[in-house]
């Protein structure tokens, strides 16, 4: 896989950290704007890219790019993931996908057209423990309460309370708690459960934007609180309680750091399966794996969950604006 990276933000720092150990994975270009280019060119030496664009149309006739990875603020991942899909390149995006289900089913709809691969990236999907998560549920029981809690308390929230609105605070920019770590509880949920039969989000608002909130989902059988807060902080975690006995894991659910299976009769296993490596390590590696292997019809399976985000995202959104 020969990858282009649009963006210079955090979540690219992190990438580079590490991508170094998937040797089938190149980074081959890093595309910015002009008005970053000290930092564009800073980061391409650092880390050894060869090309760097400011132009993105003149990085989309690259013949050697095979992907691009969209590391933008959240409103533009449409228009800079479509543009790259209607080029024949295929596209790594970062989450939330989009800003609402019908852009991304037009963007699916565009891929399936050119079988191209396009993947949003969300971490707790490919994570170990996230998946033994999935070969142990049955253990425990009838699920009756679930709680997915993910508080960090943001840098950008002090700037936010002086009046400074940065795109993480700004709904035109799809920003908000929900929107941002919202969407890994959602994913999280969801990945083991599928869509609830209904949801509310009920979020504390300030300046036209949710800080902090609480989203609840119903199921059939048991109830799921879903807890994502920028303007607060407390230790994350995730609980799935049965009645033979419950699933805790200690950190946010984009890490998934530490499982613990516990019985009611108080025997413990526990698991920390994907410690040694970075949270984004296993994301990128399945994705190398389903392009290398041209499986694209396990690439569409993922899509279809993030098409269902997507349109839970939009309930929750549309339940208190």
């Amino acid at each position: 896989m020969k990858l282009a990276i649009l963006g210079s933000g955090k979540i690219v720092s992190e990438l580079l950290s590490f991508i170094h150990e998937i040797e089938s994975i190149e980074i081959v270009a890093l595309i910015g704007r002009i008005q970053s280019k000290n930092k564009i060119e800073t980061i391409a030496k650092n880390h050894h890219i060869k090309k760097f664009y400011y132009d993105y149309d003149e990085a989309l006739l690259d013949c050697e790019i095979d992907f691009i990875y969209v590391a933008l603020p959240n409103h533009l991942h449409y228009e800079y993931a479509k543009k790259a899909l209607l080029m024949k390149k295929n596209v790594i995006c970062e989450k939330p996908f989009t800003s609402n289900k019908k852009q991304l089913v037009e963007l699916i709809s565009i891929a399936k057209k050119n079988s191209l691969f396009l993947f949003e990236a969300i971490t707790n999907q490919y994570l170990p423990n996230y998946l033994k998560i999935k070969e142990i549920i049955d253990k425990i029981g009838k699920i009756k309460i679930v709680e997915a809690n993910y508080s960090q308390y943001s840098s950008r929230y002090d700037e936010f309370k002086k009046g400074n609105i940065l795109p993480a605070f700004d709904k035109k920019c799809s920003g908000g708690a929900l929107m941002d770590l919202g969407v890994y509880n959602l994913h999280f949920i969801v990945g083991l459960f599928g869509l609830p039969e209904s949801s509310n989000y009920y979020p504390n608002v300030e300046k036209n934007i949710d800080t902090s909130g609480v989203a609840i989902l119903q199921y059939p059988s048991f109830k799921c609180t879903c807890i994502n807060a920028k303007d607060c902080e407390a230790p994350s975690h995730i609980s799935i309680q049965a009645d033979e006995g419950c699933i805790y894991v200690n950190s946010s659910s984009h890490i998934c750091s530490k499982v613990l299976l516990i019985f009611n009769n108080g025997i413990k296993e526990i698991f920390h399966l994907n410690n040694l490596k970075h949270r984004m390590y296993y994301e990128f590696v399945s994705f190398e794996n389903m392009f290398a292997n041209n499986m694209l019809e396990e690439c569409y399976k993922y899509l279809k969950q993030s098409e269902n985000i997507m349109e839970l995202l939009d309930e929750l959104n549309n339940s208190y604006l």
